[in-house]
């Protein structure tokens, strides 16, 4: 059975209130004459006291309500209220010494009566809050049989918040036997009357001994190591465990203090946190025209929702996928009412389309981050990922360089070191495109690319997959039982995006993000059928299907012929990288887009390894027949010279009709 105080009707509480402090204020007024005479008062004094209460309930109650005492809630007495009522009995006593002075009682009322008078008014009224307080958090209730007897693992700031918002009522599904931290200056303490019994490393023993049903790791700043021992730990344990949510989840309001949930995989891949200086990316896009390519993508998306909080005058999202971007335009018009955003579809193969987004809008800064990007896919459609990723980003880039963009930011992928695959390739080709165009170099657009490794959640990636096949009874599908990726959370890698954008020792290079250290995709798997309580390879199996074209076992970050240098921007360094010479970079350029246009895969492999030699693919597929006749793709550097994105598009068109007036040029297809 809970003790409970009823709440007072609407309207009644202030004077009740203060009838409870009148009642406080003379009963230690009163008391005070009685400790101060050892209980037995002269008749003298009592008349004195009699006399002088009137005089100290005005000012005390004055002073109450100058320090705004009534208005704290009761029910939620905390530290500040303490302050704020030893504040005002201080006061009331000091102006109430001052009329008894005035009025000629001061000689004749005990100088001690006066102190004790204090302290015993903020005791007593300091104590009835402290007790309604602890009425009402149930802490006399004998204790329900449907709460779980619960261990927190940490004893920080998380924990404490969890521990003071546990005690609430309506809040009784746990009751917290103890805390666990490695922090040896706290274990032997008590955090609001909870011990703190150990380090977290015995959770185990101290579980069993403690009869705990329930484990709940509350350390939000804890990295994915930590977080993988942990769980590690708790499930030895045996003992169910869930976890707080981070400072970014009750920062977006996707979750309040307290609140609890399971385990997810991006908990045991979380990094330790990148304190991110965001005042210089803000000073560069405050009050400027941002197009973001590929907006309703994973990063694109991600990139616009952090652009908009940087309070640009207007944010173009240029997508060709209308759903996605429909439904971003509505997000960001509700979280940024003020911001002007343009939800504008289009293509960036589209030159035409293009050319009027930037010359209606005037852009100062454009992330392309519009990309095909999935290998196995693009492996099967190479040409399609030379005309979006390639072509593409070359339209782009000189669009921006024609209508003066300020800045102009590509993001591109660790897969673009060492390809091996259709895709990686098209991407490094689009870093040298963006960085070595001979229409790009001379322009006064600053240029620069970003790469990074995989991302957590985003569309398409491992996990959203894993969770697919586990939904419905498995199998979980891996490549290679040694394959290890390089991971990182949207949000982190695109603000690390913005500040590689806004450091002026990137500019015209290529920056790179820190991934940290790679995970074998395999302890994914595994970990992600723990954490739904099963068993791997008992209740969900796991089975290996072999590198897919184009896949490597372990991704790079830079090559052997590249060097990176460390930035004053944490987790930030620039690639030092060769290049291509301007002309050669055209002319392999537009041999490429040519073999893409006639369908030739084998010729757009052999052309692809001519520009990026580093390009790994299968030497066999390099080795495109002759046709019968003997004729062979002819050179089309000087044919379309001129203009980069017209020679682009010629020398597609080119190949597409080579490719339908001589059945014998396509006999290389593959």
């Amino acid at each position: 059975m809970e003790l409970s105080i009823p709440r007072a009707p609407r309207g009644s509480r202030r004077p009740i209130v203060i009838a409870i402090y009148v009642v406080l204020i003379g009963l230690a007024y009163l008391l005070a004459f009685q400790l101060r005479f050892d209980f037995t008062v002269p008749a003298d004094e009592w008349r004195r006291a009699v006399v002088t209460l009137p005089v100290l309930l005005l000012l005390q109650l004055g002073a109450l309500t100058a320090f705004r005492v009534h208005a704290g809630s009761w029910r939620h007495a905390g530290v500040h209220d303490l302050l704020a009522l030893t504040a005002a009995a201080v006061a009331g006593a000091a102006a109430f010494a001052m009329a008894l002075l005035a009025l000629g009682f001061l000689p004749g009322i005990p100088r001690s009566v006066l102190l004790l008078n204090t302290l015993l008014f903020v005791l007593l009224a300091g104590g009835a809050r402290l007790g309604v307080r602890c009425v009402h958090e149930g802490r006399f209730a004998r204790r329900s049989p449907r709460e779980r007897r619960t261990l927190v693992i940490g004893a920080g700031e998380a924990a404490e918040r969890f521990l003071r918002e546990s005690t609430h009522a309506g809040r009784r599904e746990v009751h917290v036997v103890g805390c666990l931290d490695d922090n040896r200056r706290i274990q032997g303490l008590s955090i609001h009357g909870v011990p703190v019994l150990g380090p977290i490393d015995r959770v185990g023993e101290i579980a069993a001994r403690q009869r705990a049903e329930l484990l709940i790791i509350a350390i939000p700043s804890a990295s994915g190591e930590q977080m993988r021992h942990i769980v590690g730990l708790c499930e030895r344990a045996g003992v169910q465990f869930k976890v707080l949510p981070s400072r970014r989840e009750l920062l977006e309001g996707r979750a309040e203090i307290g609140q609890l949930r399971d385990i997810e995989l991006e908990d045991l891949l979380g990094r330790a946190p990148v304190h991110l200086d965001l005042r210089r990316v803000q000073r560069d896009l405050a009050g400027e025209t941002i197009l973001v390519t590929g907006a309703a993508g994973s990063i694109g998306s991600e990139l616009a929702r952090q652009i908009a909080g940087l309070r640009p005058a207007r944010l173009i999202l240029f997508e060709q996928a209308e759903t996605p971007l429909y439904f971003l335009d509505l997000e960001l018009a509700k979280s940024h009412p003020a911001l002007e955003v343009i939800a504008a579809v289009g293509d960036i193969t589209d030159a035409e389309r293009l050319d009027e987004i930037f010359r209606r809008y005037a852009p100062a800064y454009v992330f392309h981050a519009a990309a095909y990007k999935h290998v196995p896919m693009m492996e099967s459609n190479p040409a399609e990922a030379v005309r979006n990723n390639v072509l593409g980003t070359l339209q782009t880039a000189e669009c921006a360089a024609r209508h003066g963009v300020r800045k102009f930011v590509l993001i591109s992928t660790d897969k673009a070191v060492n390809p091996s695959s259709v895709m990686g390739t098209t991407k490094r080709l689009a870093e040298l495109v963006v960085l070595g165009w001979p229409s790009l170099v001379g322009s006064g657009t600053d240029f620069r690319a970003v790469r990074f490794g995989n991302v957590l959640g985003s569309d398409g990636s491992v996990i959203p997959l894993f969770r697919r096949q586990l939904a419905t009874g498995g199998p979980l599908t891996v490549t290679h039982r040694d394959v290890r990726r390089y991971f990182m959370t949207i949000p982190e890698a695109v603000a690390l995006v913005l500040q590689a954008a806004a450091l002026p020792e990137a500019s015209c290079r290529i920056a790179m993000l820190d991934m940290g250290e790679p995970v074998r995709i395999l302890d994914l798997a595994e970990q992600l059928v723990k954490l739904s309580g099963l068993t791997p390879y008992r209740d969900i199996d796991i089975v290996f299907t072999g590198l897919r074209p184009g896949e490597k076992l372990d991704e790079e970050l830079t090559s052997l012929l590249e060097a990176s240098t460390p930035t004053e921007a944490e987790k930030i360094r620039v690639v030092q990288t060769g290049g291509v010479a301007g002309s050669v970079l055209q002319h392999g350029v537009t041999r490429i887009l040519a073999a893409a246009g006639s369908g030739s895969r084998a010729g757009l492999l052999r052309e692809l390894h001519a520009v990026v030699p580093e390009f790994l693919a299968g030497a066999g597929d390099r080795e495109v027949p002759v046709a019968s006749n003997g004729r062979r793709q002819p050179p089309l550097a000087g044919s379309v010279a001129g203009d980069g994105v017209a020679a682009g598009r010629t020398a597609f068109e080119i190949g597409r009709r080579l490719a339908a007036d001589d059945p014998e040029y396509d006999a290389a297809r593959t």
